[in-house]
């Protein structure tokens, strides 16, 4: 793609290089109301992201497939997104969530009852949960104030999240 169309990040990056540099502490005063606000915030993308992680790898079956291969680096990328959130969420001081077993176990049901009804039903489960979760960006993205490294991470984590629903929507027309 060139000039305007080219995509902002590159999806086929599953894994971004993040140096000891890149981690900061954030502890400087920006009051009271916003940091309630980031901390909300970003508690709820890693339990999301937990919840994500949690489906991928209980869609998964032993049998050696694209589809196997596509959930692995699908569950490697949202483990990244994961880690994202928990070292921001440290970075300024917060705790993960104390509920998120709970969207663990949502995840487990979610992968685990579509593997039991076939790969149509993992892809439809991964278009739909992946585009929740793109709409979450989106709001999130728009209303909390965002230093610009955290900013970055997260257009770049929502835009993995949509080349994951392409390419589920791209294997679900090969096998309708």
């Amino acid at each position: 793609m060139n000039g305007e169309n080219k995509p902002k990040y590159d999806v086929s990056i599953i894994r971004p290089q993040m140096r000891a540099e890149d981690v900061c502490l954030r502890s400087k005063p920006i009051g009271l109301e916003k940091l309630k606000t980031l901390k909300k915030a970003l508690q709820a993308f890693h339990t999301l992201e937990t919840m994500a992680v949690s489906i991928y790898k209980f869609q998964l079956t032993k049998e050696t497939s694209e589809l196997n291969r596509q959930l692995i680096a699908a569950m490697c990328n949202e483990m990244t997104h994961l880690q994202d959130y928990q070292v921001k969420l440290y970075e300024y001081g917060f705790r993960p969530a104390i509920l998120r077993p709970a969207y663990w176990m949502v995840g487990f049901v979610f992968g685990f009852v579509s593997r039991l009804l076939g790969p149509k039903a993992i892809l439809k489960t991964g278009i739909w949960v992946e585009s929740k979760a793109v709409k979450h960006y989106a709001e999130l993205l728009e209303t909390v104030d965002w230093d610009e490294q955290t900013r970055k991470m997260i257009e770049k984590d929502q835009t993995d999240e949509n080349g994951h629903i392409n390419r589920w929507r791209n294997m679900l027309a090969k096998i309708r």
